[in-house]
């Protein structure tokens, strides 16, 4: 979107939307991206365009001599009893002096597939940045991300998502009680993930600094009076089923005097920000979207917790 050149029809990238979100199966998507179909953009042709290219999507290498990264697992006791995740540092907090540097954390939460290349890329990102940042598999029970996003949605839906929430709790709990952390940690994830944000904000309270979702779905509202992050919402002005619910989702956090700000990103669809699937990327929202974010974060875990 934006000031990229799309060729593919707005319908079949609604279709591959609703695919992804389990609200209807690969046959009934293939079958509907058919109906698209014109010489020299064949269903197959339109099909393959819409998959994710993780290739093409990766900013930073996973041996970028700039970060420190390694997978590492953490007990969940009230979920499924552990969760494994990619925990990348910058090299730099390590090699300034003997004592390791204090970072602000960062939980990244992937979309409904498990923790795949485009998730783990996003990590990096932030660790560039100078976060330490935590991207949680909630497959992990199932073996984690299959390297395939379509069995890996298939394992997602056959979960206990309360048991998932729990896992997630779990790894922002670890993650905010590192040594090497300074005691203040965000959250941010995409679909799932930024629901999944937003929940986390309502559920940790205080131990939660700020939480940037995009495209989640809103806090429960029992759980709103609970937040004390600051939340920075991202949706697509053209994901119509999330732009319509926004203004009740910024009117309750208005209500409970949580500190937000909002943003309905013109031109751009649901999952405008993974680059990863360019017939949904919007380079320039997407972008704009990124520097709010890490201002948003540096704003709210940069000073350490007292104590």
């Amino acid at each position: 979107m934006g000031d990229d050149q799309r060729k593919i029809p707005a319908g079949a990238v609604e279709l591959y939307t609703r695919f992804i979100h389990g609200e209807i199966d690969r046959r009934a998507f293939v079958r509907g991206v058919s109906r698209y179909a014109v010489a020299g953009l064949t269903a197959s042709v339109i099909v393959e365009a819409l998959m994710p290219n993780y290739a093409l999507g990766q900013q930073i290498a996973k041996d970028d001599e700039r970060i420190r990264a390694d997978y590492v697992t953490v007990p969940s006791p009230e979920g499924h009893g552990s969760i494994r995740g990619y925990l990348v540092r910058p090299f730099s907090a390590d090699s300034r002096s003997a004592e390791p540097a204090l970072l602000p954390g960062v939980i990244v939460i992937h979309e409904n597939r498990g923790l795949n290349p485009h998730t783990e890329d996003v990590a990096r990102r932030f660790a560039l940045a100078n976060f330490m940042a935590f991207a949680p598999d909630t497959l992990t029970s199932v073996g984690g991300y299959p390297g395939d996003d379509y069995r890996g949605g298939q394992l997602f839906a056959s979960l206990d998502r309360e048991k998932m929430t729990r896992d997630l709790v779990a790894a922002a709990r670890w993650l905010k009680t590192r040594p090497d952390c300074n005691g203040r940690i965000a959250a941010t994830g995409f679909c799932f993930g930024g629901g999944q944000s937003n929940l986390l904000a309502g559920l940790m309270g205080p131990d939660l600094a700020a939480a940037a979702p995009f495209y989640g779905g809103a806090t429960p509202a029992e759980l709103v009076p609970a937040i004390e992050a600051a939340i920075l919402i991202h949706h697509g002005a053209l994901d119509t089923r999330l732009a319509e619910a926004y203004p009740a989702q910024i009117a309750e956090l208005e209500r409970h005097g949580v500190r937000h700000e909002g943003h309905l990103w013109p031109d751009s669809v649901h999952g405008f920000f993974n680059d990863a699937t360019p017939e949904r990327y919007n380079r320039t929202t997407a972008a704009q979207a990124w520097d709010r974010t890490l201002e948003w974060f540096n704003e709210h875990t940069r000073t350490p917790v007292a104590g």
